[in-house]
């Protein structure tokens, strides 16, 4: 009797143990698998703020590219159909006026000329301020989208090109028909707008040289073929510039 009792305690001791065992095991299973859906949502959360930072981006481009190019055909319009405002309060300027013309292919009429006087500096001024905060904006968007795909916490020296290309363009912007005596300010009017080109090519071109070094990790945001493309034209802007 007593070993069948020694027995049966040793079954149950050794039963205990085996579920004990069972329930570790059971238990660090679930974790693992808990770890595992929190790290699955955590990449899906990643890949939601990324592709969200670059639908941004690109409504952001589109305004940067549409903001100036309609203020400047406003401003053509105004110029060549002058006669329209004559003997009103808007009534164009002499210098800003001109005959019909297409300046993308004759180049008879620059914008210089289209914008700067009144009453079209009324619709080119406001324009390209809105567009120099739209280009702060970009260029805050691009360089937090870059630092989620490295897992960094610097900013990029695109930013800071970028950035300071928005201020040269505003500078130049408000000094935009403002006849000045003083020749250095003359000149300040024109190292502002050559700044901001200079710039604003300094800044595309750093951001190209990032996209190119994380290529493999942007590969499933960013269609290669769109990167050669940019390359193409930030040199040719390098070129002509």
């Amino acid at each position: 009797i007593e070993l069948y009792i020694t027995l049966s305690r040793l079954d149950i001791k050794k039963e205990a143990k085996i579920w004990v065992i069972q329930k570790n095991t059971g238990a660090e299973e679930k974790l693992a698998q808990k770890k595992e859906e929190r790290e699955k949502e955590t990449k899906e959360n990643n890949i939601t703020y990324k592709m969200m930072q670059i639908a941004q981006i690109r409504k952001l481009s589109l305004w940067i590219f549409f903001i100036p190019f309609l203020s400047i055909n406003i401003c053509l319009l105004i110029s060549i159909n002058f006669n329209f405002l004559e003997n009103t309060i808007f009534s164009v300027d002499q210098i800003g006026r001109s005959d019909f013309t297409i300046p993308y292919f004759d180049g008879s009429l620059s914008i210089s000329r289209a914008s700067r006087t009144f009453p079209q500096y009324l619709v080119f001024k406001p324009a390209m301020i809105l567009t120099s905060i739209v280009l702060i904006l970009y260029w805050i968007k691009t360089n937090t989208l870059i630092k989620s795909f490295l897992h960094s916490d610097k900013n990029f020296f695109f930013r800071t090109w970028g950035i300071m290309s928005a201020f040269f363009l505003t500078a130049h912007s408000i000094f935009l028909g403002v006849e000045f005596e003083i020749e250095i300010i003359k000149l300040f009017k024109r190292v502002f707008l050559v700044s901001f080109i200079l710039a604003e090519i300094t800044a595309q071109a750093s951001l190209i040289f990032n996209f190119y070094k994380i290529r493999e990790k942007i590969f499933n945001y960013y269609h290669p073929r769109v990167l050669s493309l940019k390359i193409i034209l930030i040199s040719l802007l390098i070129l002509i510039a």
